[in-house]
Formats: C-alpha cells, structure tokens, sequence
C-alpha cells in the first residue's frame, strides 16, 4: 500500500503565495483539506487506500503546514475562506483537474463548503468532516459551545494577545487541544505529532492561524450572509459520535439548510475522525465517493 510520507511535498506559485502539496495514486481527482491545528499529514492513514481509487492532491492551507504564510491586514481578507477557495481551486486547475471532489476536515471543512458556492461548476461531490455550517454554530452559541470552543473567541482577540499567549508554549497549547478534542489521550502517532508540531511551533504559524479564526469570526460571515444558494452537488457530512458537534447539533439537518442533497454518518470517537477511527470513516467515505 502507498504511503503518504513516500511522497515529496511539491509547490506552486498561485494566488500571489506558494502552496504545499502532496500528490499520490491514480483515478478520479479527489482534494484532500486538513484543519487546526494540523497540515496535510492528517491524511497519512487514509491516504493508502484511497489513493487506488483516487488521485489524491493532499494540499497545505495558506498559513498551515508548509505553505507560505502572508502578512494580514485588519479586514483580514488574505485568510477569508473566499481566498483559500481560491488557492485550492487555482491549484487543482494548474495540475489539470477541472472536474473533482473534495473532502475537508474542520477549517478544511469550511474551506471545502466555500469552494463549493464559489466554485460550483468544478466540485462533483463534497464532503464535510466534524463541522456545522460556520454560520450556523455562531448563531448557536451558548455555555456549551462556550466551554467547548473557545478557542474560537480566543483566537480572535485583536492581536497579538492571542500569538503572544500561545508563542510562551506553543507545542503544550498544540498538544493540549489536540489531546482534549479527541475520545483519548495520545491517539495522534508520534510521527504524526512532530509533523504538526513542526509545522505550527514558529510565530508566522501561529499569527496566520489566528488570523484564519479573525476572518471566520467577520469578512467570512459576510460571505456566507450574501451567499444564501443551496449547493447542488452531493454533500456528505460524517461527525464523531463522542466529539462536540455530533452530541450538540443534528448535523444533517444543519447543512440542509446550506445543500439540496446531504447525507451522512456518524463514527467512533470525536474530532479527528480520520485519525480516531480511519477504517470505519473508509468504509463510509468510499461508496460516497465512487457511486
């Protein structure tokens, strides 16, 4: 079976900034999106397997993983999600796909569900990983959401509060979250761990990480509130059962109300569900994809 780390990071120059990628398998083009706090290793589970149905382009967001990380200003508008659509979309295109799927994890979620309103013509079907619809979970604040995610109004405290806090100990704050979204301790493998750890340790990473939370939190609602059409393409959403948002919101009905056609599933464990539970999200993911 192939492995993800076989394979070199690659970039390219699109959209003004380089992005990293991985490229693997044969097939159908399917994107890959991680999330916070990670990078494109997230995938080195699944990556194997379905890289013999797909080929698999394995993509480091802007300001993640080994991307390049630009300067912001207060609108916050390099890190809108309009602007990261445009980086994965631009570089499917420039690899020759114009026809494909997506799958994203978390802020790669949102990232995903923007390239399908902005880039509808191109996505063939979209899946969501462990996320409600943004809009809809501010809406939805309460205690719980609160205590939960709070990461969510932290990171966007007017710099540099938030950069100057996490740079004291960024790989405790790494390991911390990481550790308290998942259903146990330790579930990320020790390579997976220095990969992120790598990554997200050094103050351009965490500034332009805060900075995709500040866009989420303003310019990225005002997108969402002026962009009221349903998708049309095939949505599929899969939560963990144990985690935050399969426990506090009907995930299914909550992208009914942004997508004609969803369906979905929920798997062990909480957060990081390719990572918790990567054989049971396979077996869910696999028939979406291929039928």
């Amino acid at each position: 079976m192939r492995k993800l780390k076989n394979y070199p990071v690659e970039k390219i120059i699109l959209n003004d900034i380089k992005i990293a990628f991985r490229k693997m398998g044969s097939g159908p083009p399917l994107l890959l999106l991680h999330g916070y706090p990670q990078n494109m290793f997230m995938w080195h589970l699944v990556a194997g397997e379905l890289s013999d149905h797909f080929t698999l382009v394995l993509a480091d967001l802007r300001g993640y993983g080994d991307s390049d990380k630009p300067k912001s200003d207060e609108t916050h508008s390099l890190y809108s999600k309009k602007n990261m659509a445009k980086d994965m979309h631009l570089l499917m295109e420039q690899l020759g796909y114009n026809y494909y799927s997506v799958i994203g994890h978390d802020r790669g979620g949102r990232v995903a569900h923007r390239m399908a309103r902005d880039y509808h013509d191109s996505i063939e079907k979209i899946s969501v990983l462990d996320i409600a619809p943004t809009i809809s979970m501010y809406k939805k604040t309460n205690f719980e959401f609160a205590k939960a995610y709070y990461h969510w109004f932290f990171l966007i405290q007017p710099y540099p509060l938030p950069e100057q806090l996490i740079s004291k100990d960024p790989e405790f704050y790494l390991r911390h979250k990481m550790n308290s979204w998942g259903r146990k301790e330790d579930f990320h493998s020790s390579e997976a761990m220095k990969e992120y750890i790598r990554c997200f340790c050094n103050s351009d990473a965490i500034h332009s990480t805060c900075e995709d939370y500040r866009a989420s939190s303003t310019i990225d609602l005002t997108h969402d509130e002026e962009d009221k059409t349903k998708l049309q393409m095939p949505l599929q959403a899969i939560w963990g059962k144990e985690g935050f948002v399969g426990k506090n919101y009907n995930v299914i009905s909550e992208w009914r109300k942004v997508a004609q056609n969803v369906n979905g599933a929920e798997v062990p464990g909480g957060h990081y569900v390719v990572e918790e539970s990567p054989m049971e999200f396979l077996k869910i993911i696999l028939p979406f994809l291929k039928n």
